[in-house]
């Protein structure tokens, strides 16, 4: 072989190694790419913090121009010390009564009612708020109309958990302490109420005065109208039959304040189960006389609830002289609305809560407001002018005459009714 074809040979062959090399190294980095790509995120987060360690490794030397933040705790430390401190060690029954309208022992037989309803868990991350604070913070807001910012602020928590408590307290009274506050008498109970309200008025066989009150509601934007009453604002009705103690045992809450008041008697339980009314009759005047309820004009005449003798041209002296006593029969309803307002000061400012929850805020401060007379905790004075004062801003719409037919059972026993005035108080005794 010659020289020439021998350096020709060595050409081809290092040409042909510097190939395969080349091949090889091209091979190999595709491989790499491959693997690179088909590997999860979790293993290019890995490679990218190797990278990033090995930057940082280079300048670790390096002072950082920027100072590092201090680490922040997740769990904000809030003061409870006005309700561990100054309520529950320096409060006096007065202070009690005052700031959540009752003294501390009825205080405490309400947190007995409620235990089945906000009860503490037994398993939470944080300590668990004990169930005296709820109630009470539930009360405070009942009794202040406050934002539930300034309340949190008062007793040491987070706003969430007071409109928390408001919504479980609420409608847990709703759905179960409220049937042994808010119930029907029973025949014994009926007795005593029509005692009462005969000592009272002169009435026989009374078991309570039907009226309502407008409370304001924060309508929704569909439907604004309904809810708009007479005086030109928005409520709910509240219609609810009252004792001679001022206790209420049937209330309805539920229709808004474009209704008159006969549909919403019809629209409530005590027009389904007026047949449930004790039956206790009486002879009055040759007639058979069960229990049944005084109303206003605004209400039907039937066999059960009573009203006052349409105007004619004329009323007689005997059906003047009915209707003067059944108008003061009405100032049962009248106080035990003045007392409830007086007490529940939620129910004379603008609502801040939802038009669908306001009935059970209603409902709720109906049956506290039993609790409280059945306890005998007085209404103080100036709690009554300061609910006269807001409710200036809220008048009351008048109601509208009942013009339909009067039932003739009903007429039947308002004669007898009133022949028995004429006969048993002269009539000089009216004025």
């Amino acid at each position: 072989m010659s020289s020439g074809e021998l350096d020709r040979f060595t050409a081809l062959y290092f040409s042909y190694v510097l190939y395969f090399l080349i091949s090889l190294q091209m091979r190999c980095t595709l491989s790499l790419l491959v693997m690179v790509l088909n590997e999860g995120r979790r293993q290019r987060r890995l490679i990218l913090e190797c990278a990033n360690n090995e930057t940082s490794a280079l300048l670790h030397f390096v002072p950082s121009p920027l100072p590092r933040a201090p680490r922040r705790c997740w769990m904000r430390v809030r003061s409870k010390d006005w309700w561990e401190r100054v309520v529950l060690k320096e409060f006096t029954d007065e202070d009690w009564r005052m700031t959540f309208r009752m003294t501390r022992r009825s205080f405490d037989k309400l947190c007995g009612l409620m235990e089945g309803v906000l009860r503490p868990q037994d398993v939470t991350v944080r300590a668990p708020i004990p169930l005296q604070m709820r109630v009470a913070i539930v009360l405070y807001k009942l009794v202040s109309c406050a934002e539930y910012s300034t309340i949190a602020k008062q007793f040491g928590v987070h706003k969430t958990t007071v409109k928390k408590f408001v919504y479980s307290f609420s409608k847990g009274m709703v759905s179960n302490v409220i049937n042994d506050l808010i119930k029907l008498p029973t025949a014994d109970e009926a007795r005593a109420i029509a005692r009462g309200f005969e000592e009272k008025f002169d009435i026989p066989q009374v078991v309570g005065f039907i009226d309502r009150t407008h409370i304001p509601v924060l309508p929704p934007s569909d439907g604004y109208k309904d809810f708009v009453n007479r005086k030109g604002w928005p409520s709910y009705v509240l219609q609810a039959v009252v004792d001679h103690t001022y206790r209420f045992w049937n209330i309805n809450c539920k229709m808004p304040g474009c209704t008159r008041e006969a549909d919403v008697l019809r629209q409530s339980s005590l027009f389904d189960q007026a047949h449930l009314l004790p039956k206790v009759p009486r002879e009055i005047g040759g007639n058979s006389v069960n229990f049944f309820i005084l109303g206003g004009p605004a209400y039907p005449l039937m066999d059960w609830l009573i009203r006052a003798h349409r105007r004619p041209p004329r009323l007689t002296p005997e059906q003047l002289q009915f209707n003067v006593r059944l108008h003061s029969a009405r100032s049962t309803a009248e106080t035990a609305f003045r007392r409830l307002k007086s007490r529940w000061k939620v129910l004379l400012k603008k609502s801040v809560f939802h038009y669908t929850f306001t009935p059970y805020v209603i409902a709720t401060c109906c049956a506290l407001h039993n609790f409280c007379e059945s306890e005998e905790e007085d209404v103080d004075p100036d709690w009554t002018e300061e609910a006269a004062v807001l409710e200036r801003d809220l008048p009351q719409p008048d109601s509208r005459s009942y013009d339909e037919p009067e039932c003739p059972d009903g007429r039947k026993i308002r004669l007898a009714l009133t022949e028995y005035l004429k006969t048993n108080f002269p009539l000089n005794a009216v004025s």
